[in-house]
C-alpha cells in the first residue's frame, strides 16, 4: 500500500542520515536488519496509516516523526544508540505490529526498558484531560521509569510542534500547544535544554495566539539591526570603563524571546515598548569569593555614573539572597535614546549557581519547586552539561523514584488526583468529596470491578460506585490511609451516632407520654446511674443500638418513683405515719394541715418533681416508708399517682402560717441583649419575700434561655415576680417549671 511504501522510504532515507552524520551509531548491516524488521512487522497491520503525510492526533506516531526526533536528539544533545532504536521502533510496539518480547530478544533489556517507558507514558494521551495540572507533570515523571524517556518525549513534542504549523485540525493544534507550554517546556528548562524550552514556548504562543506572536515577531524583526547596534553601543563605553578599572569580567547582551516578552507584557499590562528589560546586559566578574560583593557594587557605581538608574527597579539580592540561594544585583538604567536597559551584575560563582546549581534558572523564573525533584533534576542537568563524549550513557539506571511515595489516578472524565502511596479506593472516594466517600460501595478501576480496599496504582482510571443506603462503618478506619479520609469517617460516624441518640431520646419521650408519665430530670439521672451508665450519651446510645429496651427503662423509672410497693392494699387511714428521724427530713409544723388536722408531728417532704410553694393547691402521697410527699395538684406525675395509688392519697392544705422561703425554678426566654440578665436579677433582689438562689444562662442565634432558681415566701410573691419579669424589655416568655 502507498503509506507502507512511504514509511519504508522514510526509514531508508533517515538511516542514511545516521550513517552520514553519526557513523559510529550503526553500520550498514545493522540498518538493513532494522529495515527488514520494520518492513515485515508493518505488513501484518494493513489497517494502520504508517505514512508521515497525515497526522491523526498528537499521539499518532509515525516512523518519520520518530526518526526526526532521533536525529534532533543526536544533533542537539548527544548520539545514543539505544535511544535512537527506541524512538524508531516505538511505532511498531504502539500499534502492536510486533511483540514486546521479540524486540527485547533482538535489541536487549535496555532498549526494552525504554520502549516500556514510552508505552507507559503514551497511555496518558488516551485520557480526556489535559496536561494543565501539576499532577499531570508528576505522573509523567512517575510513569516514565527512565529519565531518557522524558528526554525522548520532550524532543518528540518539539518535532510535533514544528510539524503542525497551519494544520487543519485547530483543536489538535491547541491541545498540543498547551501541552508543550505547560508540560514539556518546564521539563526542558529543568533539564537544562534551554534552546528546546525556548522554541517550545515560542511555538506554543504562536499556535494559541498567532496574532500576538506575529505582532511581537514583526516588531523585533523590524528593529533587529537597530537592536544589535544599540546593545553594542551600550556595551562599548561600559566595557571601556570596566577595563580601565582593572576588572576581569565577561559582558553579554541579549534580547528576550518572543514568549518571554509576551509574558512580561501580560504581567506588567503594557505593550512591547513598555518592557523595561527588553534589552538585558549581564556583567560576570571573575573575582575571589571575599571580594564578590564589593566588586559588584563597584560595577554598579561605574554603570550608574554613566547612565541614570531607576531606583524603583533596583533588586539587591547580594545583601539578602533569595531563599533558593540566588545572588545577583539587578539595576535598570536609562540608556541612549531614552530607552530602559536592565543590567545584571554578579560573580562567576553566582552565575554558575543561578544557571546550574541549587538556585537553577528554572526556579529563578518562578517554576514551582518540588522538594527532592530539585536535586534530582540538577543531577540530570550536570550529566547533560558534562563534557564527556556520551552523557546519555550515564543516565542509564538513574533513579526515577522521585514520586515513589505518591500515586496519581484519573477520574473517568480525565481529571487527575495525587494520593499517598498505598491509598485505596475508599481514600480516593473521600478525596473527591465526603458524600461520595460515605456512600462508596466499590469502584471500577480500569474498567474492572474492585472493592473499597483495593490499593491504587499510578495511571489507574477510577470510577467510584455509590449506593444511597450505604453508611460509613467503624472498620473503614482500618482501610483508609489518608488522614483526610480518616477524619471524614470519624466525623460521619459521630453524626450517625448523634442522630441515633436523638432518635433514642425521642422514642423514650414518646413512650413516657404514652404511659402518661412526665419524667423528672433528677430521677432520670438517678436512673441512668443506677443502671450502670457513666454518661447520658452511653445510656441513649445503648437504646439506639437495641442493647437496652425502652420498656425496661420505664419500668425502672416507675420503681424509682415508688421504690417499694406494699403487697397488701392499705388505705391512707391505716398507714402508720413516721415522726422526723433526722434533720434532713422536714420537721413537723403547722405550715401544712394534713388529713383532718388531728395528727401532729407528721414527717413530710416537698416533692422535687413539682416543688410546691405556699399557696399552691397540693395533696399528700404516703410513701411505703411512711413519709408523706407533698405534690402540687397540677404536678406532671399527679395523674399517674392518683390512678395507680388512690388509696395512698391524703388531703393536704396550707395552714396559713408561712415559714421559711420555698425554692422554685423559672424558665425565661428572650432576646440576647446586653444587660437583660442584670435587669432580671435586680427585679428578683428588690422583690419583697423573694431571693435569688442560682441562675444558668444559654445563648444561641441571638436568643437566650435561662433557668433561674429563687426562694419565695408564697405563690402570691411568685406570681407578682413572674408578672414583673415578663415586662422586662427583651423577655419573650417566663414560666414556672414543674
Amino acid at each position: 500500500m502507498p503509506e507502507k511504501k512511504q514509511a519504508i522510504l522514510d526509514i531508508k532515507s533517515a538511516y542514511r542520515c545516521f550513517l552520514r552524520e553519526f557513523p559510529d551509531l550503526f553500520n550498514s548491516d545493522e540498518i538493513r536488519e532494522i529495515r527488514t524488521l520494520i518492513k515485515e512487522s508493518i505488513a501484518h497491520k494493513p489497517e494502520v496509516d504508517w505514512s508521515s503525510t497525515h497526522l491523526q492526533s498528537t499521539d499518532h506516531f509515525t516512523f518519520s516523526r520518530g526518526i526526526s526526533a532521533a536525529l534532533e536528539l543526536c544533533r542537539s544533545i548527544a548520539p545514543d544508540r539505544n535511544m535512537v532504536l527506541a524512538m524508531t521502533l516505538f511505532p511498531l510496539l504502539k500499534y502492536e505490529a510486533v511483540e514486546f518480547d521479540h524486540l527485547k530478544d533482538i535489541y536487549g533489556s535496555d532498549v526494552a526498558m525504554l520502549l516500556a517507558g514510552l508505552k507507559s507514558v503514551d497511555s496518558l494521551y488516551t485520557r480526556h484531560g489535559t496536561a494543565s495540572t501539576e499532577n499531570y507533570r508528576n505522573l509523567l515523571l512517575t510513569m516514565a521509569r527512565d529519565i531518557r524517556v522524558i528526554i525522548i518525549m520532550t524532543i518528540d513534542r518539539l518535532i510535533l510542534m514544528r510539524a503542525i504549523n497551519h494544520y487543519e485540525d485547530q483543536e489538535l493544534v491547541r491541545r498540543a500547544a498547551l501541552d508543550a507550554s505547560y508540560l514539556y517546556a518546564p521539563i526542558a528548562h529543568r533539564l537544562g535544554l534551554y534552546k528546546i524550552k525556548g522554541e517550545l514556548e515560542d511555538m506554543s504562543l504562536k499556535y494559541t495566539d498567532r496574532e500576538m506572536f506575529t505582532r511581537i515577531a514583526r516588531k523585533l524583526n523590524e528593529t533587529k539591526v537597530a537592536r544589535d547596534k544599540y546593545i553594542a553601543d551600550f556595551i562599548k563605553p561600559v566595557k571601556q570603563k570596566l577595563e580601565a578599572a582593572g576588572l576581569n569580567f565577561e559582558i553579554k547582551g541579549r534580547t528576550k524571546s518572543i514568549y518571554s516578552i509576551w509574558n512580561k507584557m501580560v504581567k506588567q499590562q503594557t505593550d512591547v515598548d513598555g518592557i523595561y528589560d527588553l534589552f538585558a546586559i549581564r556583567i560576570i566578574l571573575d573575582v575571589p569569593l571575599e571580594k564578590e560583593r564589593a566588586e559588584c557594587w563597584n560595577v554598579y557605581s561605574i554603570v550608574t555614573d554613566m547612565y541614570r538608574p531607576n531606583p524603583a527597579r533596583l533588586k539587591d539580592w547580594l545583601s539578602v539572597p533569595k531563599s533558593n540561594g540566588y545572588e545577583s544585583l539587578h539595576i535598570t538604567v536609562f540608556g541612549p535614546d531614552d530607552r530602559w536597559v536592565e543590567v545584571q551584575i554578579r560573580s562567576r560563582r553566582m552565575d554558575e549557581i543561578a544557571e546550574t546549581g541549587v538556585a537553577a534558572h528554572w526556579k529563578y523564573k518562578g517554576v514551582k519547586s518540588e522538594n527532592n525533584l530539585d536535586s534530582w533534576m540538577n543531577q540530570v542537568r550536570d550529566i547533560l552539561e558534562d563534557s564527556v563524549q556520551s552523557p546519555l550513557e550515564h543516565m542509564r539506571g538513574l533513579n526515577m523514584d522521585v514520586y515513589s511515595k505518591e500515586v496519581f489516578v484519573f477520574t473517568p472524565k480525565g481529571d487527575l488526583f495525587k494520593l499517598p502511596m498505598g491509598a485505596t479506593v475508599l481514600d480516593f472516594a473521600f478525596h473527591i468529596h465526603s458524600r461520595v466517600g460515605c456512600s462508596c460501595v466499590g469502584a471500577r478501576v480500569n474498567s474492572r470491578s474492585c472493592k473499597i480496599n483495593y490499593k491504587l496504582h499510578s495511571g489507574d482510571t477510577v470510577e467510584i460506585i455509590t449506593a444511597a443506603n450505604q453508611q460509613p462503618k467503624a472498620d473503614w478506619l482500618n482501610i483508609v490511609t489518608t488522614s483526610r479520609a480518616r477524619n471524614k469517617i470519624r466525623q460521619a460516624l459521630n453524626e450517625i451516632s448523634n442522630r441515633a441518640i436523638e432518635i433514642a431520646k425521642e422514642t423514650l419521650s414518646r413512650r413516657f407520654k404514652n404511659r402518661k408519665i412526665e419524667p423528672d430530670e433528677g430521677l432520670m439521672m438517678k436512673l441512668i446511674k443506677r443502671m450502670g451508665y457513666k454518661t447520658v450519651t452511653d445510656f441513649y446510645r445503648d437504646i439506639a443500638d437495641d442493647k437496652l429496651q425502652v420498656n425496661e427503662v420505664i419500668s425502672v423509672y416507675e420503681k424509682l418513683l415508688e421504690p417499694e410497693e406494699s403487697t397488701a392494699t392499705v388505705s391512707a387511714e391505716e398507714f402508720s405515719l413516721q415522726t422526723p428521724a433526722d434533720s434532713n427530713e422536714s420537721p413537723a409544723s403547722d405550715v401544712l394541715v394534713i388529713g383532718d388536722g388531728s395528727v401532729k408531728g407528721v414527717n413530710y417532704k416537698l416533692a422535687r418533681c413539682c416543688n410546691p410553694i405556699y399557696g399552691d393547691k397540693v395533696f399528700g402521697f404516703i410513701s411505703s416508708e411512711g413519709v408523706i410527699k407533698i405534690h402540687r395538684e397540677d404536678c406532671s406525675n399527679a395523674a399517674h399517682i392518683r390512678k395507680r395509688y388512690p388509696y395512698r392519697i391524703i388531703t393536704t392544705k396550707w395552714s396559713g402560717k408561712v415559714g421559711s422561703q420555698f425554692v422554685t425554678t423559672l424558665t425565661v426566654l428572650g432576646t440576647d441583649d446586653i444587660g437583660i440578665v442584670t435587669n432580671i436579677s435586680s427585679l428578683i433582689t428588690k422583690q419583697n419575700g423573694a431571693s435569688l438562689r442560682a441562675i444558668a444562662i444559654d445563648s444561641y442565634d441571638g436568643l437566650f434561655q435561662g433557668n433561674i432558681t429563687i426562694g419565695v415566701e408564697d405563690k402570691k410573691v411568685l406570681d407578682a415576680l413572674i408578672k414583673k419579669i415578663s415586662t422586662v424589655k427583651g423577655v419573650k416568655n417566663v414560666q414556672r417549671n414543674n
